[in-house]
């Protein structure tokens, strides 16, 4: 059964691809390959290679992260605002994967190499998708252009991946997927899945699992997730970017993203949204 997407704002860049999680079979897009900007999505390939290295023994769970002064940031996030700042690997990621911590994200980029994390996604086949560069609290002209860029089709493949176990190894797929699970950000398509924000890493409302990454600029909502329920699983990647425009577009964007959040629940659930029968 195909995904229905709604219409959608022709101001608006558009980068979007829905696939079975399990067939890889195409249940929507439009313009999947073109590229977006997409803030925080590219951090799960940081997250990858941290995974990675936990698994290979490079790293050590308990490991604590050094912040270096050059990349001290704020806005996203905990651990700026945090008294103590020390952190180890694992926890880290974590608050990556829970709160889009973008401290946490440059100690982990600098503990594992800008080039090296930069690598990730094309070793996993990707040539329009990757972590460009740190996160910045002003991007100037002589800094690369984005810190993250990407288009729906691959994006939506390395979620059906991780969700197969298939990014590098089941073990590295699965580690990942234990840090999307704490995304507390369900404003975009997820907020029409009805979970609680905070507590959605086992089944939630009408059975439904979600595992996803999100990211948010003044020209851009992007949201990236695996899908699960009693009816069927999913992978999605739904970018939108307004850079330029002489209008903030977030609204219509975002009630694009939740009209094509509650296709997908009622694709993975066969239920009607007030369906709130207990299992």
């Amino acid at each position: 059964m195909a995904v229905e997407l709604p219409a959608l704002d022709e101001r608006v860049s558009w980068s979007i691809r829905i696939v079975d999680a399990d067939t890889a079979e195409l249940l929507a897009e439009h313009a999947p390959h073109t590229q977006c900007e997409t803030a925080s999505v590219g951090k799960i390939f940081l997250l990858i290679e941290v995974a990675r290295r936990l698994a290979e023994g490079s790293l050590s769970a308990d490991q604590v992260v050094p912040i270096p002064a050059e990349h001290v940031v704020e806005d996203s996030g905990l651990l700026y605002r945090m008294l103590k700042q020390s952190l180890c690997v694992h926890d880290a990621a974590l608050l990556v994967g829970a709160f889009s911590d973008n401290l946490a994200t440059n100690a982990l980029i600098a503990l594992c190499g800008l080039e090296e994390v930069r690598a990730v996604a094309p070793s996993l086949g990707y040539a329009d998708t990757s972590l460009h560069d740190y996160i910045r609290s002003e991007r100037t002209p002589d800094l690369p252009w984005t810190p993250s860029y990407g288009t729906g089709a691959e994006l939506a493949d390395v979620m059906r991946r991780l969700g197969a176990g298939d990014v590098i190894s089941p073990a590295v797929s699965g580690q990942v997927m234990t840090w999307l699970a704490a995304d507390a950000d369900t404003s975009m398509v997820a907020d029409s899945l009805l979970l609680d924000p905070l507590a959605h890493a086992d089944a939630e409302y009408q059975d439904m699992v979600l595992r996803h990454k999100t990211g948010s600029t003044s020209f851009a909502r992007v949201d990236v997730g695996h899908l699960t329920g009693p009816a069927g699983a999913l992978a999605y990647a739904v970018a939108a970017n307004w850079k330029g425009s002489a209008e903030d577009l977030r609204a219509p964007v975002t009630d694009a993203m939740r009209v094509i959040g509650e296709q997908l629940r009622r694709h993975v659930t066969g239920r009607d949204r007030a369906d709130a029968t207990m299992t």
